[in-house]
């Protein structure tokens, strides 16, 4: 195979179930990994530094994005986001495949530094199923709950910027349908060229 990993955009509305299907496809899918992102908030009970995200405070993200070391950066209510493209470099570089969780501004960023890319949408099945997974917790006030499908639908208007669309309707098919996406574009001519190369003399 190409000695290089592929790099991936993975993007979806609140409620769509990005977070748990990339984890599962992490844990079932050989040389693939979720890109770890920069964030200047603080860490929530649970999460570890290193693991959910880089937890740095203000002036050195302001450093990092003045020195050009994010593929892409965005300021998100009071907080920033980056992905650090040293990162990401080193983990196509050793052959594995990156996949980077974004939101449409974070992806329209990296397809101007990484024309191959490759990007895929997550949708909910149905607007309805939406607002049931939005409402899920019960314990949001309604206006809480309308905020957020007011910012999921604005994210969903965004789906046709993406080259794959795959609707999480059941859980095991939406999961195999990004696992095919990904082993289709392991088979493209310009990733198996080298693959070739080395096995045959033409």
């Amino acid at each position: 195979m190409n000695s290089d990993g592929i790099l991936f955009i993975v993007s979806a509305p609140s409620g769509a179930g990005k977070t748990s299907l990339l984890k599962a496809l992490v844990e079932s899918t050989d040389r693939v990994c979720v890109s770890v992102s920069h964030t200047t908030r603080a860490p929530r009970p649970g999460e570890t530094d290193g693991q959910h995200y880089h937890f740095v405070d203000t002036a050195t993200f302001e450093r990092m994005v003045a020195a050009g070391e994010f593929v892409e950066h965005a300021r998100v209510f009071d907080n920033h986001y980056g992905t650090s493209a040293a990162a990401v470099m080193s983990e196509l570089v050793a052959g594995r495949d990156v996949v980077l969780e974004i939101d449409w501004q974070g992806a329209r960023q990296v397809r101007e530094r990484f024309r191959d890319a490759v990007s895929v949408f997550i949708l909910p099945p149905s607007v309805e199923e939406l607002r049931r997974r939005l409402s899920a917790r019960g314990q949001d006030a309604e206006e809480v709950v309308e905020r957020r499908m007011r910012d999921a639908l604005s994210e969903l208007s965004h789906f046709d910027e993406y080259d794959y669309l795959v609707v999480n309707d059941r859980f095991e098919t939406a999961l195999e349908d990004l696992r095919a996406v990904m082993r289709t574009q392991r088979l493209r001519r310009s990733v198996m060229t080298s693959w070739v190369a080395q096995r045959f003399t033409l």
